[in-house]
């Protein structure tokens, strides 16, 4: 018999998915979410939100993560952009890998010290380990992956250009505009904790809003809405 992780809270589990959701689709801080669960007669102090997030983002993230490599399996991929951005962590600079589909799906986020060889070799066998092997790999001039791709015999798969990688770029933005809502990070360990979280909601509520007609928009998201609330009985 699987335990209820809620076992030892009073409040309803309702309200802690909800807070979790705010803290991690939308740019707001603890004392944000706070002053929304006020508006809506909640009383509960930001550090219980801070406690939440921290205790049920994995939970929820990994339950996300469970559901769609179902569908990645019978789908293979067959582009990636793979792309770095630095990350300042109390002061001193850590590296963000992430990868990302031909359509705008995060694949893996990873967190590195350094940049180099040992760093992109490491990103990609998680990477691979989860999602399978691309048929092309599209990247930056950084010989960081070129050097790793030699070892895992990907070196024909990669391409690299001036614009092929805006995939991977652009979906940089939304972490970003986290990381300046909560001041940046203040321990490795909770950065790479964060972005698996946030990359996993952003996935779940990714409904490309800009190609798809209003109609066809307001059903993904209902849909979405429906499935990250079955999430606590599933």
């Amino acid at each position: 018999m699987v335990k209820n992780p809620f076992r030892y809270f009073k409040i309803s589990p309702e309200i802690i998915q909800l807070a979790v959701l705010l803290y991690a689709r939308f740019p707001l801080s603890l004392r944000n979410i706070e002053d929304l669960l006020h508006e809506r007669g909640i009383d509960v102090c930001h550090e219980s939100v801070r406690l939440w997030v921290d205790r049920f983002g994995s939970y929820f993230a990994h339950k996300i993560r469970k559901q769609r490599s179902e569908s990645m399996r019978r789908s293979p991929q067959w582009q990636w952009h793979l792309d770095e951005v630095f990350v300042k962590n109390r002061g001193e600079r850590h590296y963000l890998w992430r990868a990302v589909d031909h359509e705008g799906e995060v694949l893996e986020s990873f967190v590195t010290k350094k940049r180099d060889k040992a760093a992109a070799l490491k990103f990609l066998k998680k990477a691979m380990k989860r999602c399978g092997n691309p048929h092309v790999v599209v990247t930056d001039r950084c010989s960081s992956y070129r050097a790793a791709m030699k070892v895992i015999g990907n070196e024909g798969r990669q391409e690299t250009g001036r614009h092929l990688n805006n995939r991977a770029e652009n979906s940089h933005l939304p972490f970003r505009r986290r990381e300046r809502a909560m001041s940046r990070f203040r321990r490795m360990r909770s950065l790479q904790k964060f972005v698996s979280m946030h990359s996993s909601v952003y996935n779940h509520f990714n409904f490309e809003r800009h190609i798809n007609p209003r109609i066809q928009f307001k059903q993904k998201r209902d849909a979405a809405l429906r499935e990250w609330r079955d999430l606590l009985v599933a």
